[in-house]
């Protein structure tokens, strides 16, 4: 259910879900953990390059913007580019607020992926979203009849089996603990009917 939201509760929650989300991955990068989809690929290429998440994550995003804007309209396109724009400053200038010393790989699959799940949740009440292969996954199943939930498993699945080479085998099973975690909150909050809000 589509519910439209005053604007400044639009932005307060672009900023809270977008916040939430960088926290998290701060945790999961700094356990050297991975997760699925843009969010992932950026992941994995700031371990290889110099290049750091953010700019990763924005870069990734940029051809989405136009399935998005086809299939969900602008209003959901700004509030994504907005979005995807704020997790990527977010996570470059988390060190300004936050250090960490030491954290359990554990702990961080499990609170990092929680915390993207509920931040993503908050970004998807607000119709907008954090783009990406989730776009393009709802675009192929609109166009060809792929099941989008297919297409974001075999993508997820395809940079997870590329992570298996740098990354050690405990930490990829702990990554795939923080995105099952992710998917699960969305599964379990995000359905018609389960949230009812005042216009």
């Amino acid at each position: 259910m589509n519910v439209k939201h005053p604007l400044l509760e639009d932005v307060i929650a672009l900023l809270s879900g977008t916040a939430m989300v960088a926290l998290g991955v701060l945790l999961l990068k700094q356990a050297e953990l991975l997760t699925g989809g843009t969010a992932g690929l950026a992941l994995l290429l700031s371990r290889l390059t110099e290049v750091g998440f953010g700019l990763w994550f924005f870069l990734f995003n940029l051809p989405f913007y136009l399935l998005a804007w086809l299939r969900m309209g602008a209003g959901f396109t700004l509030k994504t580019f907005i979005s995807v724009s704020l997790v990527s400053f977010f996570s470059e200038h988390m060190e300004w607020v936050i250090s960490l010393n030491r954290i359990e790989p554990l702990f961080s699959a499990l609170m990092g992926g929680l915390l993207i799940g509920v931040g993503m949740l908050i970004l998807f009440r607000h119709q907008a979203s954090l783009g990406g292969i989730g776009i393009l996954a709802l675009y192929l199943q609109d166009r060809y009849g792929i099941r989008a939930g297919k297409v974001q498993m075999a993508l997820d699945g395809l940079i997870l089996l590329i992570s298996f080479t740098i990354v050690p085998v405990y930490l990829l099973l702990l990554s795939v603990l923080g995105a099952v975690l992710i998917n699960q909150v969305l599964t379990i909050n995000h359905r018609p009917g389960r949230y009812n809000a005042m216009a």
